[in-house]
């Protein structure tokens, strides 16, 4: 029968993760007191790096509905609960990983995909939210130039093609003139014969 400490922490290790974007998982083993206290202070205050027991863990995740991250759960285990950009947490565990070799970042947990680590850091290879979102908008902005500049020329074209129009009516109407000249002296060659 588990006891009421462990029935509280994996109550708080479930609540962490329902209220996380993202979960960043770590092999931490051989990393110093004093380098995960630089790892929490370099994710800032929306990211909570937590040392967890794997038990405690599993259960919690099997609570909060996510049973695939049980594969990752191998080995000394600290969890970054991440609360804000996914992108922006997993390149600062990268970023340790490279300054404390003992960091290896084993997976993570995305919109209810988990994903495994050469993913988990290819995650931390894309831009930031707020640099896709600038690319976004100006791909839009671009798409949006192109349709006003195809809107502005349709008049143009239509008065184009109306010009070319008007242009051939006289010619036409000239041609009927001259038909009608051509029919009469007929008429008269006829009425002198």
């Amino acid at each position: 029968m588990p006891s009421a400490e462990k029935v509280e922490k994996v109550a708080t290790l479930k609540e962490r993760i329902a209220g996380s974007q993202a979960l960043l998982l770590t092999e931490y083993r051989g990393l110093s007191v004093h380098e995960a206290t630089e790892l929490r202070r370099s994710l800032g205050e929306a990211t909570r790096f937590s040392v967890v027991k794997n038990t405690l863990m599993k259960r919690a995740a099997d609570e909060a509905g996510i049973e695939a991250l049980e594969a990752l759960l191998d080995g000394p285990t600290a969890v970054a609960f991440v609360a804000g950009d996914p992108v922006a947490a997993a390149k600062k565990v990268v970023e340790a990983g490279r300054r404390f070799p003992a960091l290896i970042l084993k997976g993570a947990y995305l919109e209810g995909r988990v994903l495994q680590g050469a993913e988990a850091r290819a995650l931390a290879e894309l831009e930031s939210r707020e640099v896709m979102l600038s690319r976004i908008a100006g791909m839009l902005k671009g798409e949006m130039s192109r349709a006003a500049g195809m809107l502005q020329a349709l008049p143009g074209r239509f008065l184009g093609v109306f010009e070319a129009y008007r242009e051939k009516l006289p010619a036409e109407g000239s041609a009927s003139e001259e038909g009608e000249k051509s029919g009469e002296a007929e008429a008269s060659q006829e009425g002198e014969e």
